[in-house]
């Protein structure tokens, strides 16, 4: 466990992720400093400057995530996922700062037919996926102490995504269609805070899968969401060729997570499990 005496500074802390990742420090015992917009932004070198030189550990959840916007505003997604992480890196470095990363299975292209290692070439077919894998690059060749950890399909109480659109679209529209091509894990950013203190714990170096244990669609994940909440939906499976969206998804994103298993403090959960507790909340 990270010692008592250690603060864990986390960028983009008001985030999805960086929210329940300082819940989960408070719950044990972590002193955290959270930054994030409108007060901090990544993007500004002597806020960055001063961040890093205040920090002994530093988890970056800051990211540009508007998957479609980033197509009509590519200049802003480099910005904020590669070259302030390449400037977090170089700074990082001067002061011998360990970085966890946040990166995403968007580096994918989704094409192959096996869950990815985290040594599969990366080949991204979107400008989300192809900034991010520019900041992984940028972050490695900063030479710091770091780690990268890939997440995909996350959701939370503190912000927008699959799970949170479902339930809107549902309650607005008795009629869903859901793509049944897209295949991944469903992954709590409360189950992804854990694993980041796992590894904050042990400051590995290299890139990390995490993601819940198991593979579903999306239309069957929506499934298991309606099902859960009772709702009467008439829902309907449909193919992501079927919906134009300005941004290209990968349709495999399944993640093998060996690898990470065995520097985490507790197993993996089932999909199924952390989703189902989420939707109890709601």
């Amino acid at each position: 466990m990270v010692s008592n005496d250690a603060t864990i500074t986390i960028l983009g802390g008001r985030g999805m992720l960086g929210f329940d990742l300082a819940s989960v420090c408070e719950l044990l015992g972590i002193k955290t400093t959270v930054l994030d917009l409108p007060d901090f932004d990544i993007t500004s070198f002597d806020q960055l400057q001063r961040a890093v030189a205040d920090a002994k550990i530093i988890v970056n959840c800051a990211a540009y995530t508007n998957v479609d916007k980033a197509e009509r505003e590519p200049d802003l997604a480099y910005q904020v996922n590669a070259e302030a992480v390449g400037r977090l890196g170089v700074l990082a470095r001067e002061a011998d700062v360990w970085v966890l990363h946040i990166s995403t299975d968007f580096v994918f292209d989704g094409k192959s037919d096996r869950p990815y290692v985290e040594t599969d070439p990366p080949n991204p077919i979107n400008t989300y996926g192809a900034s991010k894998l520019a900041g992984e690059k940028l972050l490695v060749e900063s030479r710091c102490h770091h780690c990268i950890m890939r997440l995909e399909w996350t959701y939370g109480s503190h912000g927008n995504n699959f799970v949170s659109k479902l339930i809107k679209r549902a309650r607005a529209a008795k009629s869903v269609k859901v793509v049944d091509d897209q295949i991944g894990s469903p992954t709590a950013t409360a189950e992804a805070a854990k694993a980041i203190c796992s590894l904050v714990s042990k400051k590995p170096e290299g890139v990390f899968h995490f993601a819940s244990d198991g593979y579903v669609s999306r239309f069957d994940m929506a499934k298991f969401v309606f099902e859960k909440l009772s709702m009467s939906v008439d829902l309907a499976s449909c193919k992501t060729s079927d919906f134009a969206s300005p941004a290209t998804r990968p349709l495999n994103s399944r993640f093998d997570c060996s690898k990470i298993k065995s520097l985490l403090d507790e197993p993996v959960k089932p999909w199924q499990q952390p989703l189902e507790q989420f939707l109890e909340q709601l």
